[in-house]
């Protein structure tokens, strides 16, 4: 049984690596940044304004987390998110986990040329976002984002094409 948790923060190549993996694998794909993306929008509010109102909301994020766990547990599948890898970890659930990093200015780069926008703009909206992320882990889960230890798997995505990266989670899968 594989399961395989992709992390990282917003533009690091979370969703084309996942993808790729999918596709190689075979594996069932589940997004929760869609999942979020889905609620924000039932809310009638931007992801900013969203990630806000669950600063001070916290049935929101349990509620996120439960559909990840009951993913997770049910094994063989991708789960990409923020802290899929810490909640694989906190619940004991065997799982590779993968955590794709890039500087702050490839992030924004790739998220302009994705959804357009501003370089300089994007840049302030994602460090605004991962800092309202960072308070609602840490205050809902005790987990510190910048801790990479849990990691099994920790790539600089931002001089690697999704296929290098692929191949880098694909080496060690074989190990």
């Amino acid at each position: 049984m594989t399961t395989i948790t992709i992390s990282g923060l917003p533009g690091t190549g979370k969703t084309t690596v996942a993808r790729l993996l999918e596709k190689r694998f075979g594996l069932r794909y589940v997004y929760s940044g869609e999942i979020f993306r889905e609620m924000a929008k039932k809310y009638k509010m931007s992801l900013e304004e969203f990630g806000e109102y669950c600063e001070t909301h916290r049935e929101i994020d349990e509620e996120l987390d439960r559909y990840q766990l009951g993913i997770l547990r049910e094994g063989n599948v991708i789960v990409e998110g923020r802290i899929s890898g810490w909640l694989a970890h906190q619940n004991h659930i065997p799982a590779v986990k993968v955590l794709l990093d890039a500087d702050i200015n490839v992030r924004a780069g790739r998220i302009v040329k994705r959804e357009q926008g501003d370089v300089e703009k994007r840049k302030k909206e994602i460090l605004k976002r991962e800092k309202s992320e960072a308070t609602r882990y840490k205050k809902y889960y005790g987990i510190d984002v910048r801790d990479t230890s849990i990691y099994d798997v920790i790539i600089n995505a931002g001089d690697k094409t999704p296929e290098e990266i692929m191949e880098i989670i694909v080496e060690h899968l074989e190990e």
